[in-house]
């Protein structure tokens, strides 16, 4: 009873929980689809064959209406504000999963098109949600504890996915796979989401920095107030208050409103930080991770198991991803996130290194007269490489974006990020069908590989962004500017390789920081 009572005078407790439920948006649509791809009563409705590219088609056209999502309703965020912005967001997505709710209900004819345009009208919504929610969160939470923030939001993410797929195995299981509502049930659960969402946004502050941008100052001091406690004449809001003021300020005299071709030409301020925020997704992508939380049971099967048997190890595989998942929030503000990343993709190189091997042996294994159905190593080592994802490069590439821009451009810097994200994810689900009839299992040595490059590009050039102020983080690109490099390395003498005061040892130790993460 008095957990309910302090969360309901917590704003910073209620602004995570709709962080983290609206994120968990972008995993159920994963989980949705992995088993309705292989509904036979779903490709009749659709008339597809079975192995029509146009089951990966639908799948990916839903990135690209993100891609377009997140450019609407950044720059929605930026005009009118954070939540007017996530409101229509909400409606965006509500609406594209009706349409994909009744898409071929009671009739045939245009069912498919229908299924498309759903797909992308949830898409912008869904995008929209991911560029917003980023950017509102962490302007509503302290320095040493955004990361925590958002990735304790992306927890939900991956139980939204374990939700989706969970209703999809036990509708598939108890109706089978021929039947409609096998299909069509998982797909208006979502609706519980965005619905319960838009009864809750109007209890929520909003940013106060967006407001001090657009010259409410006493809104602000209400917004803070609201997040802070105290009332708007106490000590820490008024002090929190000034120093945004000031930060605005310092920001409107270096060159204020920025746009996207401050962003995007080279030469311009804002040109390095949108580099870094572009290449974090493409790697994200490149991890192979779309690819295992849309099409699990396919990569299971890929490893040898029965139908049946893949489907219920890709749901173990999603619970222990999400169980999981704790780690990162205890770790990402402690080690921080560059160390996350680097560290991670040296255990998924090995990870995907050795799937490819399980998988090639499970291939020859008559020719080789080895054992292969129910052997249970690459089912472990799967389980690991998707929790070593979980904890290292799930969150930071959505993290940096809302780290590294001034006000004046991190909605449209996180729209960017969500644009690369739904280009790259488009991509990787689109192809991923294919490159499973074509490459089989030497896909697994492929992303072996990418994950490779994504730690050497991260090591050489992604500053550490934890632990440090927005104004801070700036301060990297103006001496980078400088400095005339960009690898970290170089910058300010190192200092931007790892958390503050690491280099002079005045960092408390790593298992201190980690314990405080869990008090906290």
């Amino acid at each position: 009873m008095d957990r309910l009572k302090s969360f309901m005078n917590d704003k910073k407790q209620q602004v995570v929980l709709f962080s983290s439920t609206a994120i968990a948006l972008y995993g159920y649509d994963q989980g949705m689809m992995s088993l309705i791809n292989t509904n036979t009563s779903y490709l009749h409705t659709m008339s597809l064959p079975p192995t029509s590219p146009q089951i990966g088609i639908i799948v990916s056209v839903y990135y690209l209406g993100c891609a377009l999502g997140a450019v609407a309703f950044s720059h929605l965020a930026d005009r009118r504000g954070r939540k007017p912005a996530l409101l229509a967001s909400l409606l965006a997505a509500s609406l594209g999963n009706l349409l994909m709710f009744v898409a071929g209900l009671g009739y045939s004819r245009g069912a498919r098109a229908v299924m498309y345009a759903g797909r992308v009208v949830m898409g912008l919504g869904v995008g929209g949600i991911d560029s917003v929610v980023p950017v509102y969160s962490s302007e509503l939470s302290s320095d040493g504890a955004r990361g925590k923030a958002l990735a304790q939001e992306f927890q939900s993410n991956v139980f939204g996915l374990n939700m989706a797929f969970a209703i999809n195995l036990a509708a598939t299981v108890s109706l089978g796979k021929s039947n409609e509502w096998a299909w069509r049930v998982p797909i208006v659960a979502m609706q519980v989401y965005p619905l319960g969402l838009l009864l809750f946004i109007e209890k929520l502050p909003e940013s106060p920095r967006w407001l001090i941008y657009h010259g409410r100052e006493g809104e602000a001091k209400g917004s803070l107030a609201a997040v802070l406690g105290g009332g708007e004449d106490g000590e820490e809001v008024q002090g929190t208050c000034k120093e945004l003021v000031e930060a605005h300020r310092q920001e409107v005299e270096g060159g204020g409103s920025v746009g996207y071709v401050d962003m995007l030409v080279p030469g311009r301020a804002q040109f390095h930080a949108t580099v870094l925020t572009v290449v974090g997704q493409v790697n994200q992508a490149l991890t192979g991770y779309g690819a295992v939380s849309v099409y699990g049971p396919q990569i299971f099967e890929l490893l040898g198991y029965g139908v049946r048997k893949s489907e219920f190890l890709t749901q173990g595989n999603y619970i222990s991803y999400f169980v999981l998942m704790t780690f990162a929030w205890l770790l990402i503000d402690a080690v921080g996130r560059r160390a996350l990343m680097v560290w991670g993709s040296a255990l998924l190189t090995l990870g995907f290194a050795l799937l490819a091997v399980f998988a090639g042996l499970e291939r020859n294994s008559e020719q080789l007269g080895i054992p292969s159905e129910g052997v249970a190593i690459p089912g472990i080592t799967l389980y690991l490489a998707t929790a070593t994802f979980g904890i290292t490069w799930l969150v930071p590439p959505w993290l940096i974006p809302t780290e590294i821009y001034p006000t004046t451009a991190r909605a449209q810097g996180t729209a960017i990020s969500v644009i690369t994200w739904g280009l790259s994810n488009f991509a990787v689900t689109l192809l991923t069908p294919i490159l499973f009839n074509t490459l089989s299992y030497w896909l697994f040595a492929i992303f072996a590989g990418t994950n490779l490059v994504a730690g050497v590009v991260t090591q050489v050039y992604v500053p550490e962004t934890g632990g440090r102020g927005f104004e801070e983080n700036l301060e990297f690109f103006e001496k980078a500017r400088e400095e005339g490099t960009w690898r970290v390395g170089k910058v300010g003498g190192g200092e931007w390789k790892g958390m503050p005061g690491e280099k002079s040892g005045e960092r408390e130790p790593l298992l201190r920081r980690v314990a405080e993460q869990v008090e906290a």
